[in-house]
């Protein structure tokens, strides 16, 4: 008997850490991802470095090792979660928030391989980042894939809480 239904996929999970530094402004760490459909594109293109959990990771973790491979930079302190986000193709990510000023000339990512140009037949590497940097809030927003906007929000509203504690 067919019922028209089909079996869907579970969504996918990932994790991801959106580090931030206090200057005269609260600045934000964003990914510009590599390879050759992003290499033209900026504006809702960057990202905090992220990447999927595995089957029984500690998303903390998950996303410890993702930002590690992705930015070559080790993370160190506490991380504050932010409420998760989901894509459009109903991947959730989960959102740590940290605070570090990273040395930036310290980046280096991980690679992936593609067929390029498409039906080509050769085979070429590219790097998951190309670029990292730390922005402004201002700039950020038109910098950051639509969907993670609110982990710019949430962060926002968080250190502004705790200025107030302060």
């Amino acid at each position: 008997m067919i019922t028209g239904k089909r079996k869907r996929r579970p969504a996918q999970i990932s994790a991801g850490i959106l580090a931030y530094r206090r200057g005269k402004e609260l600045e934000v760490l964003l990914a510009h991802p590599g390879g050759p459909f992003w290499a033209k594109k900026d504006a809702s293109a960057w990202t905090i470095p992220k990447g999927l959990i595995e089957r029984g990771d500690d998303p903390i973790d998950a996303a410890r090792r993702e930002f590690q491979e992705e930015t070559g930079l080790v993370v160190d302190g506490e991380m504050v979660e932010l409420a998760p986000v989901r894509q459009k193709s109903g991947k959730l990510v989960h959102g740590f928030a940290l605070e570090a000023d990273f040395d930036l000339t310290l980046f280096a990512s991980n690679t992936f391989e593609i067929e390029w140009p498409p039906k080509s037949g050769r085979r070429q590497t590219f790097p998951e980042i190309d670029r990292i940097a730390y922005f402004t809030l201002s700039v950020a927003k038109a910098k950051i894939l639509a969907y993670q906007l609110p982990f710019l929000s949430e962060l926002t509203e968080r250190v502004a809480s705790a200025d107030r504690r302060e």
